[in-house]
């Protein structure tokens, strides 16, 4: 979170689209976005340094919400 610039980084469902962003964002924290970008994050492979054994990260989707200025989000 970069909250001193009023970004804040949420993690959402990968059916999530922008719109249901900002209407979440409106509803739990009675704020309006100035902007939000949405982010896919792409599944990596990794390997185990104990086993040897080949996973994958779990990827999904994020969104940066940006705030106006003076307004923020309290958790």
């Amino acid at each position: 979170m970069h909250q001193g610039l009023g970004v804040y980084t949420f993690d959402i469902a990968r059916s999530a689209s922008k719109r249901d962003v900002i209407q979440a964002v409106r509803a739990l924290y009675k704020v309006t976005p100035r902007m939000v970008r949405v982010v896919s994050v792409t599944v990596k492979s990794r390997r185990n340094a104990r086993t040897g054994k080949i996973g994958m990260t779990g990827g999904g989707k994020k969104a940066y919400v940006y705030l106006k200025k003076g307004e923020t989000i309290t958790f």
